[in-house]
């Protein structure tokens, strides 16, 4: 096979093509990070968890597809994805899969030990969330930590090179895990409304998801947990001092939620996964308001 033919199915593997997953993790990342530095971190801290971010959810990419290809082929959105279709061996995938975690950890390893500790917390809860589906009714939660454990690194990270990896956990303050709790909401939110997408076709397969487990309550749970996450962060900023900036940037979020619970009422696969594809805009409204406001405090 042609070399470009050939980066072209890896490109697909790693959903090059769909930013919008890494942009899931990337702003409430960044959001913790701005809180644990007190505004701008830093160059340095920011590449680390800018690029640290794509690489894991590449590498996430890879797990998952290998986990769920005897799956995948019986869902029509996933029929065609390059390890289910034969396109990419499973020894390729995977392959890639540790070359990416094996990038991203040496970023961890420019920062300090208890970040170190942190990444290998995130790769072990990548590890096990494509076989989670299998056992969890809620496997959207297990789904929540691995998208949230860059928040712990987050104020790990902003305490310097010389934090000790015993202090792992005792360097997030109560408001990061507070954070942490939060996003665990929107994830449940917008990957719920990714599962009703899907849901026939799970349960014609035996999958676990979130949306088989809410049921008639689906809509009534994605909007639950978009308000949890909303008034957490939102209690985290007044707490932290943000203001007219920071509430601003939540109310636009709070304007998306309820836009997306509108598309998702009639259950449509359009409706869902439109929601769904466009919950990083939520994201980035909170991450903006957050930014803004630090910014508009160090003037």
């Amino acid at each position: 096979m042609p070399a470009a033919s050939r980066l072209s199915l890896y490109l697909d593997l790693i959903r090059w093509n769909r930013p919008a997953g890494w942009l899931l993790l990337l702003w409430p990342t960044l959001g913790a990070l701005w809180f644990a530095a007190g505004g701008w971190p830093g160059w340095h801290l920011l590449a680390v968890f800018v690029l640290g971010t794509i690489l894991m959810r590449s590498a996430g990419c890879c797990v998952n597809d290998v986990a769920d290809r005897d799956f995948d082929r019986h869902v029509k959105r996933t029929a065609q994805r390059p390890v289910t279709s034969g396109a990419v061996s499973v020894q390729q995938a995977l392959g890639l899969g540790a070359v990416l975690a094996l990038v991203a950890f040496g970023l961890a390893l420019t920062t300090n030990a208890a970040v170190i500790v942190w990444s290998f917390i995130g790769l072990g809860v990548t590890l096990l969330y494509p076989f989670a589906k299998r056992f969890v009714s809620l496997p959207q939660a297990v789904l929540g930590i691995a998208f949230s454990i860059g928040i712990p690194m987050a104020f790990c990270a902003a305490g310097g090179p010389d934090v000790p990896a015993t202090e792992a956990f005792s360097r997030v303050p109560g408001y990061g895990w507070a954070l942490l709790v939060g996003n665990l909401g929107w994830v449940l939110a917008y990957d719920t409304e990714y599962a009703m997408v899907d849901r026939d076709d799970d349960l014609k397969i035996g999958m676990k998801t979130s949306a088989i487990t809410f049921g008639r309550f689906d809509v009534a749970a994605v909007m639950l947990c978009y308000a949890v996450f909303l008034v957490v962060w939102g209690v985290v900023g007044l707490r932290a001092g943000l203001g007219l900036p920071f509430f601003v940037g939540l109310a636009a979020a709070a304007a998306q939620a309820l836009w997306h619970g509108a598309l998702i009422r009639e259950r449509t696969r359009d409706g869902c996964f439109k929601a769904f594809r466009l919950n990083h805009w939520l994201g980035f409204a909170v991450f903006a308001g957050i930014v803004a406001d630090f910014a508009l405090r160090g003037l």
